[in-house]
């Protein structure tokens, strides 16, 4: 357990850094490479004490030692030059293993401030290595800020949800685990405390054998496509007792060195992110794309033993993607891998990305042998889902861990699972998965309705909304308005909704004809229909906006019903169905003008449970993402090919068209 002092010390250190470093990753990266230093020093004054030499800071290298660095009399500069030397020329350091010659490889002293660095290393001076799990606990705490999306598109998985999926697969000392989207290491580094903590007797000793440690030295390997989170990892696990830890920098994706490599657990949380134009990968996928959530699934399920387990972390599109892709995707994994479905709660990752996410549970054996899939729903999972990610009471992974460990249990002992009734879930024929050829992994799709192939129930807009047309008359024309002022109160016209800009124009009420006109008044959360010129257009009234009501050309829709959800009920408001209807039955010829409310009431829409409609959300956000994705990519690409043709007219020369 991570103690009050080595915390302090921690952060300390960081908030000495913060103002000449003030990026996190490269926080952490200073950190770890003073700590590294100061601990070979540590080793060499252990290995002296013992009888022995010093091996780190021997020879040539020797003017290098921590107390060297540390001794009073040196002057700021001496020190700072003294260091920065040092970490840079450590990589030849022929007394060193390879494994800190890999932490020190590019190393480097990102400021010149002397102050800072004598700051600094007198923070570092305060920690000692003593081979005690209170050192890789402090490294885990420091690497807790690396939350932040790297440019890979990782994030860093929070701890509780990592030792939920490790308990739920399960791994056994004999076996072999791997991560190959490792980060910092946080997978393997929670599997082998697992491991321990099952091999302990009642008195808590442990019972593995020294084989069994060697072998698990040998057993736990990770890759990682960028060089600084490897050298993360490899200090991550040797602080935790891995001596010569198998971390590889290595492109799970596009290399195929390690492709004939199999392990019995693979447990990782892969980067959600494609680069620009997409991963250009190898052709021994069984599936071909260029999404990475994709083709790390598919590596992972493909490069499982026989009877091989898995826990991944997918970003929602995953579960439901209509792509080819994905649907091959889900069509393999659920006929040969797949036996359960952990849907998380969206905030997980927050206050670094709301995406929500799901858990698969891959056994290559157990899906061979059942024709269900378990799916299990978590609302809660111990702390909130807002930015700041308070404890709380509230906490489903606890039971859903133990209604999955029953589910797996039955399914290994050859049990009927008829009669298994989770209270987090439910169990899903693979038959019914497949009807549609979808094979679609979202718990709401099966939830109650089981796998529908009819429409929804369609329901009259009259029923689920109240609609209110902006006043007629001169109480709101711009000749009798006001100017703004302490008491009065604006009025939001058509302009508002089409530039989704809620603070352009400079048109008021005073008090009186505010109050006059008050059922006519907009709130947060409240749709907004164009009514007049540009018809159609929707838009919701955002947080903080100034107290006013709407003018004649806009009418205010606010839902009555709790099952329906805002974000549905907008998108199908801007469907075509929806906007041919209104363009329909619009009036006038120069200015088309919007027809009766009591007209729009009556237009019917598919209504869904609430929780699919969530889902349809969900599906429909992804795609405006991937269209600000792909949009964002031309846009970079038209900037090349100006780039391009100006270096055919020359810099400073005018195009025809400047001209």
């Amino acid at each position: 357990m991570l103690d009050t002092d080595t915390k302090r010390r921690i952060d300390t250190a960081r908030d000495i850094l913060v103002g000449k470093v003030p990026d996190p990753k490269s926080q952490v990266e200073q950190i770890t490479i003073a700590l590294i230093y100061k601990f070979m020093d540590d080793m060499d004054a252990e290995s002296e004490e013992f009888g022995g030499k010093r091996k780190f800071f021997a020879n040539e290298f020797a003017r290098y030692g921590w107390s060297k660095l540390m001794r009073s009399g040196l002057g700021g500069h001496e020190i700072l030059n003294l260091y920065a030397e040092a970490i840079a020329k450590m990589p030849e350091n022929p007394g060193i293993p390879l494994l800190f010659r890999e932490i020190f490889k590019n190393a480097y002293l990102p400021y010149r401030d002397p102050e800072t660095l004598r700051a600094f290393l007198k923070v570092i001076d305060e920690f000692n290595y003593d081979h005690s799990e209170r050192l890789g606990d402090a490294y885990e705490y420091l690497l807790s800020v690396l939350g932040s999306q790297g440019n890979a598109g990782q994030f860093r998985t929070p701890r509780h949800i990592i030792d939920f999926i490790v308990k739920i697969i399960d791994p056994k000392k004999t076996e072999t685990v791997l991560d190959p989207a490792c980060g910092s290491a946080g997978f393997l580094i929670s599997s082998y405390k697992h491991i321990l903590m099952v091999n302990t007797d009642t008195k808590g000793n442990s019972t593995l054998t020294p084989d069994d440690k060697g072998r698990m030295a040998q057993n736990f390997k990770g890759y990682d496509i960028d060089p600084l989170m490897m050298r993360l990892s490899l200090v991550n696990m040797y602080l935790h007792g891995f001596a010569d830890p198998h971390i590889a920098e290595y492109d799970t994706l596009t290399s195929q060195d390690k492709w004939n490599e199999y392990a019995d657990v693979i447990l990782a949380n892969p980067p959600f992110m494609s680069p620009k134009g997409g991963i250009k990968p190898h052709n021994r996928f069984s599936v071909q794309s260029k999404r990475s959530e994709v083709l790390f699934v598919d590596y992972m399920a493909e490069h499982l033993t026989p009877n091989g387990r898995a826990g991944v972390i997918v970003p929602e599109g995953v579960i439901f993607q209509s792509q080819t892709a994905y649907k091959q995707l889900r069509k393999m994994l659920v006929e040969e891998y797949i036996v359960a479905v952990v849907s998380l709660p969206a905030g997980v990752f927050n206050p670094y990305a709301g995406v929500k996410t799901s858990i698969l549970i891959l056994d290559k054996s157990l899906a061979k042998k059942t024709d269900t899939i378990a799916f299990f729903n978590i609302e809660n999972d111990g702390f909130g889902l807002g930015a700041q990610r308070r404890e709380i009471d509230k906490n489903d992974l606890p039971p859903a861990r133990a209604e999955i460990g029953e589910y797996l249990r039955r399914l290994r002992a050859g049990e009927s699972v008829t009669d298994f009734l989770p209270t987090l879930g439910l169990v899903v024929e693979k038959e019914k998965i497949a009807t549609n050829g979808e094979y679609n992994l979202s718990i709401e799709r099966y939830r109650k309705v089981g796998t529908r192939t009819t429409k929804w129930p369609m329901v009259e807009l009259g029923e689920l909304c109240d609609f209110l047309r902006g006043p007629f008359g001169s109480s709101v024309k711009r000749s009798v308005c006001v100017e703004k002022g302490k008491d009065t109160y604006k009025v939001y016209e058509q302009g508002n909704v089409i530039q989704n800009d809620f603070i352009r124009g400079e048109y008021y009420l005073s008090k009186e004809q505010f109050s006059e006109l008050k059922k006519f008044e907009v709130a947060e959360g409240d749709i907004l229909i164009t009514c007049a010129g540009t018809l159609g257009r929707i838009a919701v009234v955002p947080k903080g906006i100034e107290q006013g009501i709407i003018n004649s050309v806009l009418m205010r829709v606010r839902i009555k019903k709790d099952d329906v959800n805002r974000e549905y009920l907008v998108y199908l408001l801007q469907s075509q169905q929806i906007q041919s209807g209104i363009g329909d039955k619009a009036t006038g010829v120069a200015l088309k003008n919007m027809f009766a409310t009591s007209e729009l009431k009556k237009f019917q829409i598919p209504l869904p449970p609430l929780e699919v409609q969530k889902e349809i959300v969900a599906e429909i956000a992804y795609h405006h993402n991937e269209i600000l994705r792909f949009r964002s990519a031309i846009e970079e690409e038209g900037k090349k090919i100006q780039a391009t043709l100006a270096r055919v007219w020359g810099e400073d020369e005018p195009t025809p068209a400047e001209v």
